[in-house]
């Protein structure tokens, strides 16, 4: 695990959650059908392009939910739906969880961040 990791990982989970589960989008994976979570991390590719990656996928996302209600939803596949407990995910589930998903890796980025400098939190 590292942060570029992290950062590479967000981006793929924004597409996830907003071109796919909601907009029903047929989007392959952003850094590759071999990198389908994000975490696995490619020579020559720095934190530039992983920021801009992300960032983009954060704006596409924007765009996607600009217009809708809270209440509207998407769908996920059966196999999704077994890890959520349903196929239809509003788009207010659909927020609450990447709230979740960024606390936990802002968390994860701060373990890895205290093994660098030692530093805790009181």
């Amino acid at each position: 695990m590292t942060l570029l990791g992290l950062v590479q990982h967000m981006a793929e989970v924004e597409r996830n959650w907003f071109q796919r589960a909601f907009a029903g989008q047929k989007v392959s994976p952003v850094f590759g059908e071999n990198n389908v979570d994000g975490f696995a991390l490619q020579p020559g590719r720095g934190l530039d392009e992983a920021m801009a990656a992300w960032q983009a996928e954060v704006a596409r996302g924007r765009e996607l939910i600009a217009e809708a209600s809270l209440d509207d939803s998407g769908s996920l596949s059966e196999q999704e739906a077994g890890h959520v407990g349903d196929q239809g995910v509003s788009l207010r589930w659909i927020m609450v969880h990447l709230i979740e998903e960024y606390a936990r890796h802002n968390g994860h980025a701060d373990l890895i961040r205290e093994q660098i400098d030692g530093t805790t939190g009181a």
